[in-house]
């Protein structure tokens, strides 16, 4: 018979006997474990499995894993537990601002480690999302970080990029002029709407048939920017 609390986790972790470890703990509470040694190939899997949660350590090879917090949480809410030999501070307040869960240090003992899963699960369960977004002809892959328009690949601005997926994570609804400022500018930039002008003029030339008339990238005069189908 299925366990209905199974759960499908992804471990990112470039340590091979670690992987080994937490498979064996994971398994052996009835979950799934997946492995990824690597930061991209972490964000690879997680686009296509879809996890339960993901435990993630800071030190990987290719990427540092707050790197790969900011690049998940560009898409998923999924619960992330860090994982990590780092005990400063500054390393776990980083983590938990980027949108971590939770942060256990190595060395760790099964049993905490099961019930801080089972507690970051509990405050957020999943929800399976797409890292794929589309609206006319253009499609958004966060997990790869492209936009196409069509058959052609769009190149954007790394703000540009920021505000279209922000716009992208509140489709449908109104984002104000100062949540765009403060969440891509800083919280020094709230007044700078000119900022915000100048990219929404570029982004709509982009990926906009009429950029005078825009069908998606919409504008509430005196308030913000919506995205719409």
């Amino acid at each position: 018979m299925d366990n209905p609390d199974k759960k499908r986790i992804l471990v990112v972790d470039d340590e091979r006997q670690i992987r080994k470890l937490l498979r064996v703990i994971l398994e052996g509470a009835g979950h799934a474990v997946h492995e990824a040694e690597t930061g991209t190939v972490g964000l690879v899997e997680a686009a296509a499995l879809q996890p339960d949660c993901v435990i993630l350590d800071l030190g990987l090879p290719d990427m540092d894993g707050c790197v790969f917090l900011e690049k998940y949480r560009e898409w998923s809410k999924t619960p992330v537990l860090v994982l990590s030999a780092r005990h400063g501070e500054d390393d776990k307040v980083k983590a938990l601002d980027l949108g971590a869960e939770d942060y256990l240090t190595k060395p760790f003992g099964a049993g905490e480690l099961l019930a801080r899963l089972r507690s970051v699960m509990r405050r957020n369960p999943h929800v399976a999302e797409s890292p794929v977004v589309s609206f006319g002809d253009v499609e958004i892959d966060r997990s790869a970080r492209t936009v196409r328009r069509g058959t052609q690949e769009v190149h954007l601005t790394s703000k540009e990029y920021a505000l279209l997926c922000l716009l992208a994570s509140h489709r449908g609804k109104v984002v104000t002029h100062r949540q765009i400022l403060r969440e891509i500018w800083g919280p020094n930039s709230e007044d700078q709407t000119h900022y915000l002008r100048v990219h929404m003029a570029h982004l709509r030339k982009k990926l906009e048939s009429t950029p005078d008339t825009p069908r998606h990238l919409l504008t509430d005069a005196g308030v913000g920017y919506r995205l719409v189908d």
